[in-house]
């Protein structure tokens, strides 16, 4: 017989067969420090999945030394499922299962909620039972999950709230009027920038004081800053940046509450390891270095958080840092997303950077389509592009759903979304408007916050006179001020209002509203969530409010409606679902969170958004110079590389097709600007991509008058357009009978002359009535 440990290897790698080379090397080593260098598309969250099965099945059997005793019966097993004559895994695992993890004792950090979602659905999919002991979170609802426990440590209540960009926004606003500062002289923005740049770097406010001496702008900030936390404490809250800092807090100042959790989380992985930032670095330094098990995924060349104070050296530096051997660094390289088309020109634009450790991705997949680079004449022919060539996918069986537009910054979304709507293309923008940001969900949540925490004083302002009680903003101070004074929370001091002088005028209102907040919050004691929502509404006289403002008001109705289905489907889910357990939740949301992945609409949204996502096609726009890369980034080598690597990032997001779109002139800000092609699009190979250049009609090209400004040239070329297109236009009447290669038959109900278009409302069979613009959408009479 074999010896025993090389058939035991030879079992294990047949366990994990279907895993690469590389990825079981990682997926084996179990103890000490480990850095996988994860390409795109390279498989990343199958490692994690499958490291944990190791762990918690087979423990260090793998890799340990130690000559482990079997019986001659389960040598014989190991060996007939070495060669493939036995497949019992749970069999393996008893047989030759050496020191196993305990799931409990496993920590695995995320970066978003969906990812944290993703890993523990698939968790169980392989666990099972066992899986559901591991804690998989991100960086905020991990911290959040220790504070709630340990936060009376450091000066809070474990019913402590937890403020959004908005409830961060609304705070320093106040801070600033009662300082008598000029909003104009201090955006709140960049003093938001400012402050959450120091807690990034673990600066408190009195150190950002003694650095800002003789600073006027930096000594003003430094002095909000101190408010704006003392502000936050009175309030019993914290803001994101808040969570992990007073983590990382608690840990340096309470030895024995550290200890405990280095005990309990004695292995970590964390992923996105390249978007850490100096206090996350803090945090996972503090927890691992007990028994030094910390395992990081990330890609130094996906490093694209820099501006929220993401710092690339943690990963560069990561085997200096935990004192890694050559052994501990595995590079995945295989690539299962892309085609090598689509590789080759992300490989080669990533080569032009420095500051990276260096991989290059490759596929076994095939060549596929080349990569095409479309050059259009404005923005709005750009746009016009990438319709037509969605149109022409679905016509062919692709889904709406496939298709995803990447642009560098919001404002360039405009000329994108009229194009998919002439085009009669189902879309969703991430990054508008949040359903967590509507003025009646932040409300209803206000009340929802205030009933759980009757400190939160920024919560109450918000509420107390929403919808009118007569309350007002002179009242409200003074309860602040007593507030501050008796170190009661506001409830107990409205119900006593009677009791003290500068209240007494509205002490009906005050204590009407206390008993009103009272009496909800030993409701939540008793009911569900959504019967809570319902109460809240009902009591506060809220849903009345909104009844009295007509149709707007039916419809913010139907987002309260649409919060209670979310709740739900929160009890559903939750382990122990609570009040405050579903807050927690709703405060660390994120837009992205909401992408369907099963939903059929083309999915429009920045670069950085879409990290982390893939699409069969993928169009990126707006590639010029002074558009992407940004004007402000082309004097920094630094910043150039962080534009390179979100390059990098959005082509590796496409799948299939790859288009990367640009255009002659693009007006952006109300300016018409003329860039040249992205310095990005001249160093992809040429070799690998398809260049088309617009072909004009005759008579317009704008290289028969080489006199003429751009800007004519487009003119004539526009005009020449409207022409040709007006002379072959149909002409339709109300009660036409027309068919649409997509809806079918319908009746012509609507013609309203547009734009050197026509508007035609159709009322469809099968689909119902829509309106489409004739010259584009071309339905045919019948």
């Amino acid at each position: 017989m074999n010896d025993i440990n090389t058939l035991k290897k030879k079992a294990l790698e047949r366990f994990f067969s279907r895993m690469n080379p590389m990825q079981q090397k990682a997926v084996f080593h179990i103890n000490g420090p480990l850095l996988i260098l994860a390409g795109a598309g390279s498989g990343k969250t199958t490692v994690l999945i499958n490291r944990i099965a190791n762990m918690i099945h087979f423990g260090d059997a793998y890799e340990t030394s130690y000559q482990q005793e079997f019986t001659p019966e389960e040598a014989q097993f190991i060996a007939d499922y070495a060669e493939g004559r036995n497949d019992d895994g749970a069999q393996l695992a008893q047989v030759i299962g050496f020191r196993p993890v305990r799931p409990w004792n496993i920590l695995a950090i995320t970066f978003t909620n969906k990812a944290a979602g993703e890993l523990k659905d698939r968790i169980a999919n392989i666990l099972g039972e066992e899986g559901k002991g591991i804690t998989a979170a991100t960086f905020h609802s991990a911290c959040v999950r220790i504070l709630r426990r340990e936060c009376t440590h450091i000066g809070f209540t474990q019913s402590f709230a937890i403020y959004d960009t908005d409830d961060s926004k609304r705070v320093i606003k106040s801070v600033m009027r009662a300082m008598d500062l000029d909003e104009k002289m201090f955006p709140i923005r960049s003093i938001m920038t400012e402050i959450s740049n120091a807690k990034d770097s673990m600066i408190g406010p009195d150190e950002f004081a003694s650095e800002a001496v003789g600073d006027y702008r930096k000594d003003t900030i430094a002095r909000i800053y101190k408010r704006y936390q003392a502000e936050l404490r009175a309030s019993n809250a914290m803001d994101f940046d808040d969570i992990i800092c007073h983590t990382v807090d608690l840990f340096e100042k309470q030895p024995d509450v550290l200890d405990h959790y280095q005990n309990l989380y004695k292995y970590i992985m964390v992923d996105e390891y390249q978007d850490t930032n100096k206090v996350q670095f803090r945090l996972v330094s503090l927890l691992s270095q007990k028994y030094g098990n910390i395992c990081v995924v990330g890609d130094d060349d996906q490093s694209i958080y820099r501006f929220r104070g993401a710092t690339i050296e943690n990963i560069l530096n990561f085997e200096e840092e935990f004192g890694c051997r050559p052994e501990d660094v595995i590079k995945l390289e295989q690539n299962y997303r892309s085609t090598q088309n689509i590789l080759t020109c992300a490989n080669k634009l990533i080569s032009h950077n420095v500051g990276r450790k260096g991989k290059n991705l490759w596929t076994d997949s095939g060549d596929g389509e080349k990569v095409i680079v479309h050059k259009s004449m404005t923005e709005r022919e750009e746009a016009s592009y990438i319709a037509k060539i969605i149109t022409e996918n679905t016509e062919k069986g692709r889904r709406y759903g496939d298709h995803a537009i990447l642009y560098r910054m919001n404002a360039q979304s405009n000329a994108l979304e009229q194009a998919m709507i002439k085009a009669s293309i189902p879309y969703k923008i991430f990054g508008g408007l949040k359903f967590y940001d509507r003025k009646e969900v932040k409300d209803i949540l206000a009340y929802l916050e205030v009933i759980n925490n009757h400190s939160d004083m920024f919560r109450l302002r918000r509420i107390i006179n929403e919808p009118k009680r007569g309350i007002g903003d002179a009242t409200v101070r003074v309860i602040d001020q007593i507030v501050s004074d008796l170190g009661e929370d506001a409830i107990y001091i409205m119900e006593h209002s009677p009791e003290y002088v500068p209240l007494a005028k509205k002490s009906k209102a005050l204590t009407e509203f206390a008993f009103m907040i009272d009496d909800l919050t030993d409701l939540a004691d008793i009911s569900t969530l959504p019967e809570l929502l319902d109460a809240v509404v009902d009591k506060t006289g809220y849903g009345s409010y909104l009844l009295q403002q007509g149709l707007e008001g039916e419809a913010r109705l139907e987002n309260i409606e649409e919060l209670k289905s979310t709740m739900a489907k929160y009890e559903e889910e939750a382990e122990e679902p609570s009040l405050e357990g579903f807050l927690e939740e709703v405060a660390l949301y994120t837009d992205i969170d909401t992408l369907d992945e099963n939903g059929d609409y083309v999915a429009l949204m920045t670069m950085h958004a879409a990290k982390g996502l893939e699409f069969p096609v993928v169009f990126v726009a707006g590639l010029e110079d002074n558009v992407f890369p940004s004007s402000r980034s082309m004097e920094s080598d630094i910043e150039i590389e962080e534009e390179r690597r979100l390059a990098y990032v959005a082509l590796t997001r496409a799948k299939e097709e790859l288009h990367l779109v640009y255009a002659g002139e693009r007006m952006i800000f109300g300016n018409v600007q003329r860039n040249r092609e992205s310095m990005f699009l001249r160093e992809l190979p040429k070799e690998n991509i398809e260049e088309q250049v617009p072909k004009l009609s005759e008579g317009a090209a704008p290289t028969a008058n080489p006199n003429l400004s751009l800007g004519k040239q487009i003119a004539m070329y526009n005009a020449a357009k409207r022409s040709e297109t007006s002379a072959s236009s149909e002409s339709y009447n109300v009660g036409d009978r027309v068919m649409h290669k997509k809806f079918g038959e319908g009746t012509v109900v609507g013609v309203t002359p547009m734009a050197g278009d026509t508007m035609l409302e159709i009322a469809f069979d099968k689909v119902g009535t829509k309106k489409i613009f004739a010259n584009f959408a071309k339905p045919k009479k019948i």
